[in-house]
């Protein structure tokens, strides 16, 4: 959905407006649906692709755990399947040999998967400015799916022939060559930015956040059980299809941004450059990577590049603990893949309502500042990486999210403050420098943490959730470092505004004195006077 385009305000001191939400409220209840309906765009795109992408890449670690165990080690039906199905605890060092196994495979496969994509966004971001195409970055690793999945059915088709080496290879290949994941979220929320206007950004890229996080519970409880009544033929069959129906819709149904401003009768963006540009031009990878170190009033230019630092510290650590954590509660809890589908579920609906109170409750009715927000929420991941890191029951496992709560809007806080920091025209090349940060940030992280997990598996396997409560610590500093500016700021401005209406209130009264006659009271003054007069 979209709001109408309004005069800008101060978005460091309003980050959300209530006008857009008083007009929807004044709406009756056709009007809403109507509204809804005709202002839809990434959001059903998201929600519906990150269901089978969730399903299949659920189905893809299990094959991939299968494979090692059966065609690589070599372990034989009864051990492999005990050890698949979590069925008994007398095969715990056949469990850590796979998991070595596999932990050494995600070293180089953190690589491939981060490294394309990282080049492809340098390219990408400064190309979309300046053409103004965003859907190209949006339905580009749709197209990647859609391979993946035909490609995991050949796998399977050929599994004791294909070693899991070659598997993992061949999923990672093409997500990676299209951009991935990266690549769609610098899409979705340059679109986003075309589409609203700054007072509104932070709700609205909140509501997409929230629309994508929405997909993730029902593709992960779906996940174990389809697994296990459908099989790695039947699961795989079934995301092509889904991806094959998004694939469609994105077709279809979504417009480019100016074309749906067009059609709302709102002006497009401005460029200032040709549409008809190279994409492999080298200027755009400079313009890119210029956009953090251009000069800006008010200190910008150096909270950019401390926004991107936290990017960096934050994005690392939270999406490479993702690629050991199956592993870690199979060794530490004995858990198989439908109880994880099961808690993750669990802990994702959790986020999700605190998501919701972060963003309706602290940021919209509050008016928490961006800042101040982010540093809630790395708080409460802070507590719950030191909590994993001990967990030794499934109790302990399910207070995690409990400590987490407000763990939600780390990310949607960053791109907010970051999308504030620089102008309209810049807000695809920032996008694009905020992907290129995660992007590199997972490239480092990725492979350190699976090394790390395989060399403290016998001795700490929760050493890598403690390196990430460490690692919070210096973004926590900036978040209050930024609070702290935002808050002079908004001291200054107050105390301006009021010297302003004192040197107002002092010129008049000294013209009342040196010009009785010339003076002309204004109707509320005169208003006064009348009513002197009376008493």
């Amino acid at each position: 959905m979209a709001e109408e385009k309004t005069k800008p305000v101060d978005v460091e001191e309003k980050p959300l407006t209530k006008d857009v939400i008083q007009r929807y409220k004044d709406k009756t209840f056709r009007e809403k649906l109507g509204y809804i309906r005709d202002n839809i765009t990434v959001e059903p795109l998201l929600a519906g692709l990150i269901i089978p992408s969730v399903i299949s890449r659920f189905a893809m670690g299990n094959l991939n755990l299968d494979k090692a165990c059966r065609v690589n080690l070599g372990f034989g039906d009864e051990i492999c399947d005990a050890l698949i199905k979590k069925t008994s605890k007398n095969y715990t060092e056949y469990e850590k040999q796979v998991q070595q196994l596999i932990s050494s495979i995600d070293i180089w496969k953190g690589v491939i998967q981060t490294a394309l994509p990282c080049i492809i966004i340098m390219f990408l971001g400064a190309w979309s400015d300046r053409t103004g195409k965003r859907k190209i970055c949006i339905m580009l690793p749709i197209y990647g799916e859609v391979l993946t999945s035909l490609n995991n059915l050949v796998n399977v088709y050929f599994f004791y022939e294909i070693p899991v080496e070659i598997t993992v290879f061949l999923e990672t290949l093409f997500p990676a060559i299209t951009g991935g994941w990266v690549t769609m979220f610098l899409g979705v929320f340059s679109y986003i930015s075309d589409i609203t206007s700054e007072e509104s950004r932070t709700f609205r890229v909140g509501l997409v956040n929230f629309c994508m996080t929405a997909g993730l519970p029902i593709g992960i409880g779906m996940s174990g059980f389809l697994l296990q009544k459908m099989g790695y033929y039947g699961i795989f069959s079934m995301t092509t299809g889904m991806f094959i129906l998004v694939l469609m819709y994105g077709t279809f149904c979504l417009k480019e941004p100016d074309q749906w401003l067009q059609e709302k009768g709102l002006p497009p963006i401005e460029r200032t450059t040709n549409s008809k540009v190279s994409f492999f031009d080298i200027s755009h990878v400079v313009d890119t990577v210029a956009v953090a170190f251009r000069p800006r009033p008010l200190n910008r230019k150096i909270k950019v590049i401390l926004t991107l630092l936290m990017v960096f510290l934050l994005f690392g650590p939270t999406s490479s603990e993702h690629t050991v954590f199956y592993l870690f509660v199979r060794n530490r809890l004995n858990w198989d893949m439908v109880k994880f589908s099961v808690y993750l579920s669990y802990s994702i609906v959790l986020h999700s309502f605190g998501a919701i109170f972060s963003i309706t409750v602290l940021s919209k009715r509050m008016q928490v500042d961006d800042s101040l927000l982010c540093f809630i929420s790395v708080v409460s991941k802070f507590v719950g990486s030191i909590w994993t890191a001990f967990v030794t029951t499934d109790i302990e496992m399910y207070l995690v999210p409990v400590a987490e709560l407000l763990n939600a809007t780390t990310f949607t806080s960053l791109r907010s403050i970051i999308s504030k920091l620089v102008e309209k025209q810049e807000t695809a090349k920032v996008n694009s420098l905020f992907s290129l940060t995660e992007t590199v940030a997972a490239l480092i992280f990725h492979p350190f943490y699976s090394w790390m997990y395989m060399k403290t598996l016998h001795v700490l396997p929760g050493a890598v959730f403690l390196t990430s409560a460490a690692i919070a610590i210096p973004p926590s500093i900036i978040l209050m470092f930024f609070y702290v500016q935002h808050r002079r700021t908004l001291k200054d401005t107050r105390k301006k505004a009021l010297e302003a209406e004192e040197k107002k209130d002092a010129k008049e009264a000294e013209a009342k004195k040196s010009n009785p006659l010339q003076f002309v009271p204004s109707p509320a003054e005169k208003e006064k006077i009348e009513m002197g007069k009376k008493s």
